[in-house]
């Protein structure tokens, strides 16, 4: 006996069975393109090409051409080794281009000083060294988060650098002046440091990646140490790269994707764009911030002169 001819119902349950399942969509959304670093390379160039114009204004040999080291070098040579040890111009020229210096800034008004102090350097020693870290650490964050937020937290934290240098030399009692960068690029090695903390799901070894960036941090610190280097612009610098850091370098949580980079058939759970952790940490960074900034133009113009801002 022949067998029964399988129905049109069966057919199509075994249909249903042979089919297979249809995969879930891979969800892999386009890497981030990096930004291209052109505001770092001109940082670069400004502070060198500052130091040039710093050492034409200085013109040693006008003073005593005997005593300048590399007098073939004519107006750019350096001032004798027991003035300025960093091969560099004399002090007086610094303080007449805009170094920081206590009663200028705060007794005869000159605020602009917190922020051209920025852009001098007291010798082509100094110069070398905050150059080199400016290209390693800000190369690398232009390329991650572009120039906006870059150049907001280098000049954010220059600025924190001077404040905290300011109100150093305010219990001093002998006139002294400070330059440099250093301010500013220990804000973004703070900043760095934050960044990590912050983004904590998107990176892996982090605990490695932590350990080594702290290593960092504790050596650069500790050159703030060594006789005649500004300490406390160092510690203002990191101090407000490090909330900078938390407010104006968050990314996404791991496994986020945009709307738009989501194929049309997904019925799966969409993760927000930020963990609850990261809002925590943000707002509070920028409430200390706002507290930091405020008391320290209080601490230097006073709370009556805050009073009087338009």
């Amino acid at each position: 006996m022949g067998k029964r001819p399988p129905s049109s119902e069966d057919m199509e349950k075994g249909r249903e069975k042979a089919r297979p399942s249809m995969p879930p969509p891979h969800l892999c959304p386009p890497p981030p393109k990096p930004w291209v670093p052109w505001l770092v390379p001109i940082i670069f160039v400004a502070n060198v090409a500052v130091f040039i114009y710093t050492m034409y204004v200085n013109d040693c040999p006008s003073i005593d051409e005997n005593k300048c080291i590399l007098p073939s070098l004519k107006r750019f040579s350096f001032q004798p080794f027991k003035e300025n040890p960093l091969l560099g111009p004399a002090g007086l020229t610094l303080k007449k281009l805009g170094a920081l210096e206590r009663q200028l800034v705060v007794e005869e008004g000159e605020g602009w000083r917190l922020l051209s102090c920025m852009w001098l350097h007291a010798g082509v020693v100094h110069l070398l060294a905050n150059m080199m870290s400016l290209l390693f650490i800000g190369i690398r964050l232009e390329q991650e988060f572009g120039f906006i937020r870059i150049g907001l937290l280098y000049v954010l934290a220059g600025l924190g650098g001077s404040l905290g240098s300011t109100m150093h030399l305010m219990r001093t009692t002998s006139p002294t002046i400070s330059v440099g960068a250093s301010g500013a690029l220990f804000g973004l090695l703070g900043a760095m440091l934050s960044e990590l903390l912050i983004n904590w799901t998107i990176y892996i070894n982090k605990c490695t990646a932590l350990l080594i960036l702290i290593v960092v941090i504790a050596l650069n610190m500790a050159v703030g140490f060594l006789p005649k280097v500004d300490n406390s612009a160092h510690i203002g610098g990191f101090l407000a790269g490090f909330f900078l850091g938390f407010v104006i370098l968050v990314r996404p949580q791991y496994g986020y994707i945009r709307r738009k980079h989501l194929p049309s058939t997904y019925e799966g759970k969409h993760k927000p764009r930020h963990k609850g952790y990261q809002y925590v940490l943000g707002i509070s960074a920028l409430v200390i911030l706002i507290l930091g900034y405020t008391y320290g133009f209080g601490k230097l113009y006073g709370l009556k002169a805050l009073k009087n801002l338009p």
